[in-house]
């Protein structure tokens, strides 16, 4: 019913969307590298005879098995040509352009030919099909040409397998054997992708080898205009194109790099953006930005032409229409500053109408920051180039005390450390609900998975059955609700609790920032060699990102489960992770392919997670949980966040500031320092504690080579670690704090072969405290219960840790040279 509604509600051709001739405008330069092929005019087939015609529309290859198909084509072929016959033109395709058939969507183009033919004799009541069937045999016999839009507003059931018969049988045969090489279940897409092939066959000629990438481009664009239903699907095709190796080296890896992102503009283009209507301001402004093209990234230039020809001087040349220079009068430069002051937003109140909202714009004085640096770059550029910037060099109309932002740093510097306090108590809450979504998402596919279509899905309490489905996906596995009949997609659910707990976890073991998560690579995975021991410690490699560093982490075995288990689930029949061209939101630029840690299958194509999908992982973590901030609102977290909880958490459990720093790619300490939401103060004083302590606790005498009977002294401190439910993990040279009551102490590590004794000894204690509460012995009832809670949560970790430490091979990846 769905599927009938979305076809029903199509535009007509003729009213086209805007943003379809946006897509057009996109990537002029690589567009222009892979045009379409041209409309031809003539070709021998579309010139032939209508005798000529159809003894070759009848006539092998193009008779069917069937007698029935036989005769209705024929019928239907000689039908069409006397119809078209009867049209101008010296050519079948001219004839069937003079028709205005393609005016007409779907298969409304048959009343034109079945009227025509009823006037001028008794009209059969086949005669609609067999118009269609004549059709097909004059689209695949290259007679005629349709446009694209028109054909994208049909079906085309038998288009592709009479178009494998009679035009391309070795084309079509290499694109079956790749599909049947794929998954199972995306045969269905294969299917629809040789549909959209054989739509550019009917409608460019040729055969499957001489399709252009830009034959693609434009079925995709013509798709949008049409509002073609297929989601993935409408690109699937490129891809399996691509894969037969048809295209070029250097086309791109994806078809949405056409269309589906802006990429760069020149410094015109950004300017030209908004309505300058002093046109001697407006090249000042370019000329400007090209000046320091050189020393910014794309973003950079990005966000200083909103702030200069936006934020500024367009809404200059608002409050003083005509000016054309710099020079602002003081009454103009006030109420500029006034208006940036605030952010209007138009809204849509309760009784429809829109109202007006201001808010206080933020960042204001950084926006004042980037005038004045304009206003001053001039004024000393100025003095080199007299002749070039002499004319605009004006007095700043912002002074140095304007953009002070020692407020502004403290209240930021609340807020954040605001936010650190209310979500760093909570963490554990997060990742525990969110480690147990995943389990039971997977836990639910997995016996949906093994269950009957129809049947009842067992361990849900008879609340969800396995849905019947014929129309999805073969990879999808659907599940119905029993008490509103509502489905459930059972594939997307454990794939999107998997992610969110992937995501969770690396962003709050590796304080990365959310840029940096998202180019993380299997190559990313290394190793070093510690050269005293030999020992091989896993690292993860960090690509420059906002500070152009590259830095190394340690991999704990927390880490390590998270990526092993994100390889594990990437890897394909190869062994080898899916090579994904990523999407540059902030550079606007598409990236070579890599093997990116966080991609997904999206049909039959893999595709890098975007900083919106990350978000949206997150904030379905969250409302799983349930967790509200002080107002009752429902708890939000950001990416950066966590970064700013790594370091908190860090500092807070003795980790110097400087070592901090280097961990999270800071140029600058006080960056760091900022970041762990105390005052600076304290952790300032907190670094000196901690320097004068190791100062005290290792005299300079210490660091000296020892003695036989020190290192036998330091080696006989590890046996005495040994005790009888495992491991004591004190350091070095420590006094027990417990005086050796190691089930209440925190420092012991137990030993899971040992679990029975640790349960005697839990069951020891429940007894000895009912004893003494029945005897009134109430003196050590509360130490007992200290004993007791100890020995509970010594059996919980062992729990928790159950299973979750087997080694995974990672793989660590070669490079191209080695393989």
């Amino acid at each position: 019913m769905t599927a009938v509604v979305k076809h029903a509600t199509r535009k007509p051709l003729e009213i086209t969307n805007a943003t379809a001739e946006q897509a057009r405008a996109r990537n002029s330069r690589l567009r222009e590298q892979f045009p379409p092929r041209t409309a031809e005019r003539w070709w021998s087939q579309t010139a032939q005879s209508s005798e000529e015609t159809l003894r070759h529309l009848t006539a092998p290859p193009f008779l069917p098995a069937a007698n029935g198909t036989r005769a209705g084509r024929r019928r239907g072929v000689t039908k069409l040509l006397h119809w078209l016959s009867s049209q101008p033109g010296d050519t079948w395709q001219q004839r069937w352009m003079a028709t205005g058939a393609e005016g007409l969507c779907g298969a409304a183009w048959v009343e034109l030919p079945q009227r025509w033919l009823s006037e001028r004799g008794p009209s059969p009541s086949h005669d609609r099909e067999d118009l269609t069937s004549g059709l097909l045999m004059l689209i695949c016999g290259d007679v005629i040409r349709p446009a694209l839009p028109w054909m994208l507003t049909r079906t085309h059931r038998y288009l592709a397998s009479v178009m494998a018969e009679v035009r391309d049988p070795d084309g079509f045969a290499r694109l079956h054997q790749l599909a049947a090489a794929g998954p199972a279940s995306s045969r269905k897409d294969a299917q629809i992708a040789a549909t959209r092939i054989a739509t550019l066959l009917a409608c460019k000629g040729g055969r499957i080898g001489d399709i252009t990438v830009g034959d693609c481009v434009e079925l995709v664009d013509n798709q949008r205009r049409v509002h073609a239903r297929g989601g993935q699907k409408k690109v699937d095709f490129y891809l399996r194109l691509r894969a037969m190796g048809i295209f070029p080296e250097d086309a791109p890896a994806t078809i949405r790099a056409f269309g589906l992102a802006l990429g760069q503009l020149s410094i015109e283009e950004l300017v030209d953006r908004y309505p300058i209507q002093s046109q001697p301001v407006r090249d000042v402004i370019v000329d400007y930005l090209r000046e320091r093209q050189p020393s910014l990234d794309f973003a950079s230039l990005d966000a200083i032409s909103r702030t200069l020809a936006g934020l500024f001087w367009a809404r200059i040349e608002a409050l003083s229409p005509g000016i054309d220079s710099l020079r602002l009068p003081p009454a103009v430069a006030l109420a500029w500053k006034d208006d940036l002051k605030v952010k209007k937003r138009a809204v849509v109140g309760s009784d429809g109408k829109s109202v007006e909202v201001t808010s206080p714009r933020l960042n204001a004085k950084d926006e004042l920051m980037r005038v004045r640096a304009f206003y001053l770059d001039i004024a000393q550029w100025a003095a080199e180039e007299p002749a070039r910037w002499g004319p605009w060099a004006v007095p700043c109309p912002i002074s140095d005390d304007e953009i002070h932002k020692a407020k502004e740093r403290k209240r930021r510097k609340a807020r954040m450390d605001q936010r650190t306090r209310e979500r760093l108590p909570v963490l554990p809450i997060l990742v525990s609900t969110t480690d147990r979504r995943r389990r039971e998402a997977a836990g639910l596919l997995q016996a949906a998975g093994d269950t009957e279509p129809g049947a009842l899905i067992p361990g849900t309490g008879g609340a969800l059955r396995r849905a019947i489905a014929p129309k999805a996906a073969g990879h999808l596995i659907w599940a119905e609700e029993i008490s509103s009949g509502r489905r459930r997609n059972l594939t997307y659910e454990e794939e999107e609790a998997f992610w969110a707990f992937a995501t969770i976890e690396v962003l709050r073991l590796t304080g990365v920032r959310n840029e940096e998560l998202l180019e993380l690579t299997h190559h990313s995975v290394t190793q070093y060699r510690l050269p005293s021991t030999g020992e091989v410690v896993p690292l993860l490699q960090i690509a420059p990102s906002k500070t152009d560093t590259e830095r190394l982490l340690l991999v704990s075995p927390g880490l390590a489960d998270v990526l092993s288990a994100i390889i594990s689930r990437l890897r394909g029949l190869s062994g080898a992770v899916p090579l994904v061209a990523a999407y540059d939101v902030r550079e606007k630029v598409w990236n070579p392919p890599m093997p990116l840690l966080f991609q997904r299958g999206i049909g039959s194509e893999h595709r890098a997670f975007t900083p919106t999908a990350i978000r949206k992982l997150l904030i379905n973590a969250l409302a799983a949980t349930g967790l509200t901030n002080a107002d009752g609102e429902a708890l939000s977290f950001s990416p950066h966040d966590f970064r700013r909880i790594f370091v908190t958490d860090a500092i807070m459990n003795g980790l110097p500031p400087h070592i901090a720093q280097v961990i999270c790619g800071h140029k600058n300490i006080d960056t760091t320092i900022g970041y762990k939401a105390v005052y600076p103060v304290e952790t300032i004083e907190a670094h000196r504690a901690f320097i004068a302590r190791r100062r005290a606790s290792r005299p300079s005498e210490e660091y000296r080579i020892p003695t036989e009977e020190e290192w036998d002294a330091f080696l006989a401190h590890f046996e005495k670690r040994k005790v009888s439910i495992g491991t004591c993990a004190r350091a070095f040279g420590s006094p027990c704090i417990h005086e050796h009551a190691c089930v209440r102490c925190s420092l012991l590590r137990p030993d899971p072969a040992q679990r029975a004794r640790l349960a005697e000894i839990r069951d020891n204690l429940i007894a000895r405290i009912a004893e003494a509460e029945r005897e009134g012995w109430l003196g050590e009832v509360e130490g007992l219960q200290i004993s007791l809670a100890g020995a509970e949560e010594k059996l919980r970790q062992l729990d928790r840790g159950h299973g979750q430490h087997t080694a995974v091979d990672l793989g660590i990846p070669t490079t191209r040279g080695d393989r």
